[in-house]
């Protein structure tokens, strides 16, 4: 056997028991799904937007930003839902050094599973009590999701995992929306596949266990951009590109179609500040045809409290993106109070 076990872990209801939601904070997340759900079923025409980190590496600028983003929602949350995006399992894009806060909770420190697991759930518990923001993670490990599946109102399955079956699968069997990018070639139909796989009912093992998913209805599409052969950015936010989707939709039976457009990664080329024009691009697209303001239900923003990257180093500056680069909070701002007049 080529691994070393190190410890067991705790069970997810284990762990649940650790760190419980209080009833008021359950009634607070039940209230959060229900608001979040209607956007995709079409029985509320409010426009979503996923914004928080690339990664969310540190706790108390985590919690700062969702504070921010707390008093900002009081401005505009009659026409937008605000998602705080809380990455907990977001490594560097090769796997190599920081290896998200799941597995590496400080990153100047060796990587330290049971504290990561331990300091991911307290974090969006915490979140969700001092904010009633309860947030998004990607589902980057499919068997780790259910230390938080109590806590989380969305899931997004990333590009490099949508064609991976149990990943579809464990969507199939999520109560929430989970997202279903398009893969790093930009292929819309292995994301629709992915999307038909989520939206049926399977029978698998999960965590050891013979389960049964019912489906997922509320599972949808996001378009994130790809790349061809030689590395270059090809992005799929423009008109013609969610006309397209929209037309595959139209020949499939699948359940509440939908799609949430990714404003960076290689729809920007990672240009960070670009995601502002790709934004207002796409709202201009959403207004100006029908078809698309039915189908685009909202938008993904890569956003920390200062702006660009930084490496790790013991004098790295506090709310700064230690993996892809990120608006500031100024820019943040701005953005999101037009995308609520542009709404």
């Amino acid at each position: 056997m080529a691994f070393k076990i190190n410890h067991e872990l705790p069970s997810p209801d284990v762990l649940k028991e650790l760190v419980p939601l209080s009833e008021e904070a359950k009634e607070v997340k039940r209230a959060r799904d229900e608001e979040i759900k209607d956007v995709f079923t079409g029985k509320s025409d409010k426009f979503i937007v996923i914004v928080g980190p690339c990664s969310a590496d540190n706790p108390d600028t985590v919690l700062e930003y969702v504070h921010r983003l707390k008093d900002l929602n009081e401005k505009v949350n009659d026409k937008l839902v605000l998602i705080p995006r809380v990455y907990t399992n977001k490594p560097r894009t090769t796997g190599d050094g920081y290896k998200g806060m799941l597995h590496q909770p400080d990153p100047n420190e060796n990587p330290d599973l049971l504290a990561g697991i331990l300091a991911i759930r307290k974090m969006h518990l915490q979140i969700l009590e001092e904010t009633g923001l309860s947030a998004a993670d990607e589902m980057l490990y499919p068997s780790n999701r259910d230390y938080l599946d109590d806590l989380l109102s969305y899931e997004a399955v990333g590009a490099r995992s949508v064609e991976n079956q149990q990943h579809r699968l464990v969507a199939s069997g999520a109560d929430i929306p989970v997202g279903m990018k398009n893969p790093t070639s930009g292929d819309l139909s292995v994301m629709i596949n992915s999307v038909t796989a989520a939206q049926h009912p399977h029978n698998f093992i999960h965590r050891m266990y013979d389960v049964e998913s019912t489906g997922n209805p509320l599972a949808h599409t996001i378009l994130r951009g790809g790349v061809d052969k030689f590395g270059t950015a090809i992005p799929n936010y423009h008109y013609e590109d969610l006309m397209r989707l929209y037309n595959e939709y139209q020949k499939t039976s699948l359940k509440n179609p939908a799609v949430i457009v990714d404003c960076n990664h290689y729809n920007s080329g990672k240009k960070y500040k670009e995601q502002i024009r790709i934004a207002k691009e796409i709202l201009h697209s959403r207004n100006y045809d029908p078809r698309l303001k039915e189908l685009v239900k909202g938008l993904m923003i890569e956003s920390y409290l200062e702006e660009g990257r930084q490496d790790i180093c013991e004098t790295m500056i506090p709310g700064k993106s230690i993996t892809d680069p990120c608006l500031g909070w100024e820019d943040t701002e701005q953005l999101i109070l037009e995308i609520y007049e542009k709404c």
